[in-house]
């Protein structure tokens, strides 16, 4: 079975160890001691909740025995897991290192996920962190010459095909391919219109997913937009070539990898 992570804390969850939603039932995401009766049993930050567990990495283990409240308790039980951090470890690592690993690993989790919106400029502009996330989703688009687009299969399977990059965008938003009307991958979004793209800086370490729909334009109007001289190769017919079609991806949100730190954001 796939282990599980509680979504607040990061340690494994068992059912012995599940915590609870307001009728008293097991919630499957968070722990007994982030979460009961359908609340957060701390109020803190995402900073203070890595501090918190980095703090129980450095305490000696205790025996339950010499536990005399069921805080202590908590903290003990919690410190075991943190504490057994280091085993097995050649070179343990140190409270820092724990912290900086906790900073990548923990906006992952449920709980501190957070979702940008990147189409709102007064909060990009405002906030320091997400200053050049629009330019960065925009040069990936530019200067890749590959993406990568899927499509659902009638089974609800993804399929991925390589692409050359998208002819047009317009922002961040709407990206325009060109493709073959009698393709698989057309009639797969004729079915479901459900799509995502994907850029990969490979030497950069970067990667940039897209989700949203794809529309399959046939008008004379879309054609003509995005034909280049050179494309008969592809088109014996020209422009007009039945064979050939558009692509025209909408996103509505996102998730991007950049210097080793994952991130969601949304597109209004």
């Amino acid at each position: 079975m796939e282990q599980r992570f509680c979504q607040s804390c990061g340690m494994p969850l068992t059912e012995d160890v599940l915590g609870t939603n307001a009728d008293g039932s097991k919630n499957e995401d968070y722990c007994m001691y982030c979460y009961k009766d359908g609340k957060f049993l701390q109020d803190c930050t995402m900073e203070e909740m890595i501090e918190h567990c980095a703090q129980l990495m450095e305490q000696r283990e205790q025996c339950d025995a010499c536990i005399d409240n069921a805080e202590s308790r908590q903290k003990s039980t919690k410190g075991q897991f943190v504490g057994a951090v280091n085993e097995g470890l050649e070179k343990p690592i140190t409270k820092e290192e724990y912290i900086g690993v906790m900073k990548t690993y923990f906006p992952q989790l449920k709980r501190w996920r957070k979702t940008l919106d990147v189409s709102n400029d007064e909060i990009m502009n405002v906030n320091p962190a997400l200053a050049g996330i629009k330019e960065l989703i925009a040069q990936m688009a530019d200067k890749q010459p590959i993406a990568y687009i899927s499509s659902v299969d009638q089974y609800g399977f993804p399929w991925t095909k390589a692409m050359l990059k998208p002819r047009k965008r317009e922002g961040i938003k709407t990206f325009y391919f060109t493709t073959n009307t009698f393709s698989i991958r057309v009639a797969q979004y004729k079915a479901n219109p459900k799509a995502s793209i994907y850029f990969c800086d490979a030497k950069g370490f970067k990667g940039m997913m897209l989700r949203g729909t794809m529309e399959v334009l046939t008008d004379a109007a879309s054609k003509e937009m995005i034909w280049r001289e050179g494309d008969e190769q592809y088109y014996p017919g020209g422009v007009t070539d039945p064979n050939y079609c558009v692509l025209k991806f909408t996103a509505t949100d996102g998730r991007f990898y950049s210097d080793f730190y994952p991130r969601s954001f949304v597109i209004e």
